[in-house]
């Protein structure tokens, strides 16, 4: 079979859910295609490179719901955006590093300004909205971090013992540890949204000095980081599912998260 850059992302994103991140090396994908190692490079010239290609595909096969539909308000947006980058992420095995230091593309561009129309037309600057964006798109990265991460991790009863000599700290992990991942993840979206909620209340509240939206680094365009409401509410009032946010194309470089990523 003719070997090329389909079959090679194919075999890649195979590998890495067997082996995981660490173990998923040139060679061994060299080995799984049946190929000598040199004929990967004609196609990939860095296994950076061939990360980003594994984004790509993640994102194109499971987050593709990330633009705004019209007349669907911001902060509902923002939920169904950062719970569908999420889902991305945790389609793969190690999902959200692969996806951790990848660059975007050009292709990210129009959806990423289609999320900063939605937040910009409901009253945010721009700079307001992109750090929106970068901060939602990178709490759904650093999320499912921490999830993939932990599944990796034997079981260990040590802090659950030792933590009983605090009550205030028991208590708080005897609820974290219920919730689990998903609810844990909603907590935390639904926090962000308020915040953007009432910096959106105070029109008299600025950026700090000296930073603007656009310093930020990307995180929204291919957005975290999906994949996520509990504080707004929808279009016929029922609880709302807003915790989702694009990732918008950082300045400095391509990286992506929950949004147009």
């Amino acid at each position: 079979m003719k070997l090329d850059r389909e079959r090679i992302v194919d075999a890649a994103l195979a590998l890495l859910d067997d082996v995981g991140l660490d173990a998923l090396s040139t060679r061994a994908l060299a080995q799984r295609l049946a190929v000598k190692q040199p004929a990967l490079y004609w196609h990939f010239k860095s296994r950076r490179a061939l990360l980003d290609a594994m984004n790509d595909r993640i994102l194109a096969d499971a987050y593709a719901d990330r633009v705004p539909a019209a007349g669907e308000p911001w902060d509902a947006f923002l939920f169904k955006v950062a719970r569908n980058f999420r889902r991305a992420l945790c389609s793969r095995r190690d999902g959200a590093r692969v996806h951790a230091g990848t660059e975007a593309n050009l292709d990210d561009l129009a959806p990423s300004e289609r999320q900063m129309a939605c937040l910009t037309g409901a009253g945010f600057t721009p700079a307001q909205a992109l750090d929106i964006l970068v901060a939602i798109s990178r709490y759904t990265v650093g999320c499912v971090l921490e999830e993939q991460a932990e599944a990796e991790r034997p079981e260990d009863d040590t802090l659950d013992r030792a933590v009983a000599a605090f009550p205030l700290l028991a208590s708080g992990l005897a609820h974290y540890r219920a919730q689990g991942h998903e609810a844990t993840f909603e907590a935390g979206l639904a926090l962000l949204v308020d915040g953007a909620r009432a910096r959106l209340a105070a029109p008299d509240d600025r950026v700090r000095p000296g930073r603007s939206g656009l310093s930020a680094t990307r995180g929204t365009s291919g957005t975290s980081s999906g994949n996520r409401s509990r504080s707004a509410a929808t279009a016929d009032g029922s609880p709302a599912d807003t915790a989702p946010t694009a990732s918008a194309p950082s300045p400095r470089r391509r990286k992506r998260g929950p949004g147009a990523q």
